[in-house]
């Protein structure tokens, strides 16, 4: 039986992939036994029991970007996790602990490899964050979703191209089984819009103005999902400016939680560029008009926005450049050209790794193993 401690948090794009590393070790081999360790006050506190994994937590919080009072409690913070993950390593007795990211991983990661445990990396960005660029010299090996970000770490020998892992249903669902999933039409141009679960002010507000636009234009459909934060705002704005959301074409949604029927029917994606979502669009094989999250961790999600750019695999519109006119403009052009859209959908489909969890789990069992 193999012992794993799966380690990361603070945003969703570091946990998810390691609950996804953490199942796809599991179905490998049953026996498996399974520990997440994390913040106790972080998202995976709750995310991971609720995956049915076994959850420890310890202490830690993200550094201030400024040097201040709160640099000095974060750093004792820091330094009692290390102790804290000292006795977890002694309880559990790990044969392997990966680390997808964020402040939790150092810790954990770095206190198993001066143990001498086997220890594993998974970066999800094309710009590797700061906790994962400096743990890398230690571990044994470093995983990574896009070849832009081998060239940031030093031992390029250690890293190892795999992709993200994705849901399952990604790429598996028919156009048409997604069109009735919606109650669209399979055969219309179909442009999918999504700001994240919380929502994206500035793109709800263009995208109120691309409306104005697509209202004439009934060959386009629609799905929005303008998030739950900014749903009500959204509508008041449809009402203030007379536009009638509740359309046969359109789907104006707060929230949606049927992804892989959405892009199943989709022609183009709309929205943000978090690692995640980018790895389900090359699996699907769909172009897109990214406008990255401008207060993402090191302006990680314009560096992966721009790798599907420089592969003819989407366009890209800054946040504080974007508004109503210009994302109508910017659409409008590639709503004209099918073939370019075609073009950009088999770039995008040319960069995915469909078999991410197959290599990851290979690759851990092999570690753990070696």
């Amino acid at each position: 039986m193999v012992r794993v401690i799966m380690t990361g948090g603070g945003t969703g794009g570091h946990i998810y992939p390691a609950l996804a590393i953490a199942k796809g070790l599991l179905a490998n081999d049953a026996e498996t036994e399974i520990l997440y360790v994390g913040t106790r006050d972080g998202m995976e506190a709750r995310l991971a029991p609720e995956a049915g994994i076994a959850f420890a937590g310890i202490s830690g919080k993200g550094l201030p970007r400024s040097l201040s009072l709160e640099t000095i409690k974060v750093f004792g913070s820091s330094v009692k996790a290390l102790w804290e993950t000292k006795k977890i390593l002694r309880q559990f007795h790990p044969d392997l602990v990966v680390g997808t990211g964020g402040y939790v991983s150092g810790p954990v990661v770095l206190t198993a490899a001066l143990f001498n445990v086997p220890t594993l990396l998974h970066e999800q960005n094309a710009l590797p964050g700061i906790t994962n660029r400096i743990l890398a010299r230690v571990v044994r090996r470093v995983m990574v979703t896009f070849p832009e970000s081998i060239e940031h770490f030093g031992a390029k020998k250690k890293v190892e191209l795999v992709g993200l892992p994705v849901r399952p249903e990604i790429g598996n669902v028919s156009r048409e089984a997604g069109a009735k999933h919606f109650k669209l039409r399979s055969d219309r141009l179909t442009l999918l819009v999504t700001g994240g679960s919380r929502g994206a002010r500035t793109l709800n507000q263009a995208m109120i103005g691309v409306l104005e636009h697509l209202a004439r234009r009934s060959d386009i459909q629609v799905i929005w999902a303008t998030g739950n934060t900014t749903y009500e705002e959204t509508i008041e704005r449809f009402k203030a400016r007379g536009i009638s959301w509740k359309r046969p074409e359109w789907r104006v949604l707060e929230y949606l939680k049927d992804m892989p029927e959405a892009l199943a029917c989709a022609d183009l994606y709309i929205g943000r560029a978090g690692a995640a979502s980018l790895a389900e669009l090359m699996v699907a094989g769909i172009p897109s008009l990214l406008i990255p999250y401008p207060y993402a961790a090191e302006n990680h999600q314009v560096h992966n926005a721009q790798a599907l750019v420089q592969a003819g695999a989407a366009q890209i519109i800054l946040d504080s450049e974007l508004e109503g006119q210009r994302l109508w403009k910017e659409l409008e052009g590639l709503i004209a050209q099918p073939a370019l859209l075609a073009q950009m959908g088999a770039a995008a489909q040319g960069l995915a790794q469909p078999q991410a969890l197959a290599k990851i789990v290979d690759l851990c069992r092999a570690i753990a193993w070696h």
